[in-house]
């Protein structure tokens, strides 16, 4: 029927889709956080007409919680009388809504989900159309239980080859970045495809699908094969059958072809994602904070990088080493296995499962004049407290080692 996405609507419309089509259908799960939450119940409440389906609402405290101040204090309120009176059995305060929307089992592949965050292209990874809207249109599908799309056209993103030790997923994403720039897929479908995407477990794939949006792009998706629907089974509360499809006959806008087996660790460097370096390019910029977490990198396989190069090492004494497991599963495994304990003994600071310092609001902010590096997807100017502060990013190894040294540091060394 075509890409990935015109496969995805095509299925849910039992009809051909095409790219440039308005539909409108029924989607799968609404979801929303602390954040985005009180627009929506201010659309919603303006709508003045009853709620379609609660158990398609899904609503998250991640981004302020435990809340830091009065205001947020008061949101979070407001936002629980609203699920009582609404009858929404779907509130959960685990960690980032992303990571816990899939553990709990609401992503499946050829699902719609819509979000009001930017980061919901998440889902793409395990092969489910997911988006990020604004408050309003929450509100809006609350009454409908659907919502409209453009669907977009696709530019197929070919990763081949194997990536040397010391390169990540991350690391792969961050030079896409740079060569397609941060306008160079604005409301098109990024698919991912490769012999390096097909070697790659799922919780690596994620950070494709994540950081999607920081091109312009619409949604991420990879095609769902045996690797996701194993991970389905393993790792989250989704139980089968589930589908597995692939693009038939596709009509790709352009496609760009990455020979990952050339890369080396990157950073991207203040003030925009697009500002892609070779990180050995930035070695021995001095850094405050390393901040571990957010919804690309803080899954349980990046805390075990991380801690690998952390064990029997400690943390440079005037650089903060923040940690934020991205879920309470999360958390408990890296507690149970020990990576927790690391950290504690290599100086680091281990917070609650949340997004914490990643939008500026707590948990590690910075102050005027300081450096950050960072696993997160994002490092726009006052990103994490002050304006005059820079954010750099890189992978879970990268963040590792420069804790260590307290300024950029290469993490192949430590590898070795």
């Amino acid at each position: 029927m075509g890409t990935l996405v015109e496969e995805i609507f095509s299925r849910r419309l039992s009809r051909t889709v095409n790219a440039g089509e308005i539909v409108m259908v029924d989607v799968d799960a609404i979801m929303s956080h602390d954040n985005t939450t009180p627009l929506a119940i201010k659309a919603f409440s303006e709508i003045g007409k009853p709620i379609r389906d609660t158990s398609k609402i899904v609503i998250h405290f991640d981004h302020a919680y435990p809340a830091p101040n009065q205001l947020a204090a008061e949101n979070q309120q407001k936002i629980v009388r609203f699920i009582q009176q609404q009858g929404i059995d779907n509130f959960y305060h685990r960690g980032v809504c992303h990571q816990v929307m899939i553990e709990e089992g609401y992503v499946r592949p050829g699902g719609i989900i819509i979000g009001g965050d930017s980061h919901t292209v998440t889902y793409g990874a395990l092969g489910c159309f997911s988006t990020g809207l604004g408050s309003s249109e929450i509100g809006a599908a609350w009454v409908t239980g659907k919502c409209w799309f453009k669907i977009p056209e696709t530019i197929l993103v070919r990763l081949e080859g194997t990536a040397p030790a010391g390169v990540y997923s991350k690391d792969v994403m961050l030079a896409l970045a740079g060569q397609l720039g941060m306008d160079g897929a604005t409301y098109k479908s990024l698919e991912f495809a490769g012999s390096y995407i097909d070697a790659l477990p799922a919780h690596a794939r994620i950070v494709f699908s994540n950081m999607s949006v920081e091109l312009g792009a619409k949604c991420g998706l990879i095609a769902p094969d045996q690797t996701t629907l194993d991970y389905l089974e393993a790792e989250t509360k989704a139980r089968g059958p589930f589908e597995q499809f692939a693009a038939v006959n596709p009509h790709y806008e352009r496609t760009i072809t990455i020979d990952v087996s050339t890369l080396q660790p990157m950073v991207a460097c203040h003030p925009d994602v697009d500002q892609v370096k070779p990180l050995a390019e930035m070695v021995g910029l001095s850094i405050d904070e390393v901040y571990l977490g957010t919804c690309t990198n803080a899954r349980y396989e990046d805390l075990e990088i991380a801690a690998g190069i952390l064990k029997g090492r400690q943390v440079s004494r005037f650089t903060r080493t923040l940690i934020t497991p991205a879920s309470q599963t999360i958390y408990e495994k890296a507690l149970a296995a020990g990576l927790i304990q690391i950290f504690l003994d290599a100086g680091c600071t281990v917070n609650a499962p949340g997004c914490g310092a990643c939008i500026g609001r707590h948990g590690g902010i910075l102050a005027p004049g300081e450096r950050a590096f960072t696993t997160m997807n994002r490092n726009f100017i006052g990103r994490m407290g002050s304006a005059e502060a820079e954010i750099y990013l890189g992978s879970p190894a990268a963040a590792a080692a420069t804790a260590i040294e307290g300024r950029i540091a290469d993490p192949r060394p430590y590898l070795a």
